[in-house]
């Protein structure tokens, strides 16, 4: 498969971000997590993305109304209209003779459920990891605050992956840094659950200055943080949170990130809720 033409399909299915990882890009990763786990054969993993608007944000910055980012930003997205895509590029690789693999965007860190059927072979259900896999395939990094950042749209996105027996010429591994360090996130967060001590992580070469997260505090946060739509135990979804909010204007206002609009998103001092509930003004 030629990456020009899956990408001109990509284009034609409205798929707004996509990116191809070859499977030696995932050596080191554990049984439990590796895309050969579940198809042995592969020899690419392509990790597709969809913008999350800004608008779907706008009602949780003013802190008027979360559902509608529930249902647009978080569930009927990742559900629904990502999930759609990715099967509709399934197809396309199908149509071509090559197996392709769904992977939904659900988190890598859930139990196993099951028992190994063999000696040596992970427990069910493996899963692979996505913001990990978006990294290896060139789609970005990881921000300070721990959420993942493209050049386009800098937070706002969800991935899907799928793992196919074709060999795809693989995407660079982006070089360039979306995120600052500015550390506007910790200073913002009411809970101080995002740390002032920095940590340096690689992947597949990437190098990526991150905090440590309370997530504990995150769970409990009333910031616009969404519980795990799949695992309760799961870390919570925190794009749409105080603190990703906050990334998202500073990188739209320095320029950072390409998808800019008219006017600033923040247009007004941030709401802020403590741990007990009280508005901090």
């Amino acid at each position: 498969m030629e990456k020009e033409r899956l990408k001109e399909y990509a284009k034609q299915i409205k798929i707004d971000i996509i990116g191809v990882a070859s499977i030696d890009r995932f050596n080191g990763i554990s049984a439990q997590n590796h895309p050969g786990s579940i198809f042995p054969e592969a020899k690419s993993i392509i990790v597709i993305g969809k913008r999350i608007t800004r608008g779907s944000l706008r009602g949780i910055e003013e802190g008027t109304q979360f559902g509608l980012y529930n249902m647009y930003g978080y569930h009927w997205l990742n559900n629904r209209i990502l999930a759609l895509a990715t099967f509709k590029m399934c197809e396309f690789l199908e149509d071509h003779g090559y197996e392709a693999v769904p992977i939904p965007g659900i988190s890598s860190e859930i139990q196993t459920m099951g028992i190994p059927v063999k000696k040596g072979a992970p427990a069910p259900n493996v899963m692979v990891d996505i913001q990990d896999s978006a990294i290896r395939a060139g789609l970005g990094e990881i921000g300070y605050c721990g959420i993942f950042l493209t050049e386009n749209f800098g937070p706002r996105q969800r991935f899907q992956l799928i793992i196919t027996d074709s060999e795809i010429e693989p995407d660079p591994i982006k070089k360039e840094n979306v995120c600052d360090l500015c550390m506007e996130c910790a200073k913002i967060c009411p809970l101080a659950a995002i740390s002032h001590k920095k940590k340096t992580i690689h992947i597949c070469g990437k190098k990526m200055t991150i905090a440590d997260v309370d997530y504990d505090k995150c769970a409990i946060c009333r910031n616009g943080v969404s519980k795990d739509m799949y695992y309760e135990n799961a870390k919570p979804d925190r794009i749409a949170a105080l603190c990703s909010r906050t990334c998202l204007a500073h990188l739209e206002e320095k320029k950072r990130i390409k998808n800019l609009f008219n006017k600033n998103f923040r247009k007004r001092k941030a709401w802020k809720i403590d741990k007990s509930g009280e508005v901090i003004r």
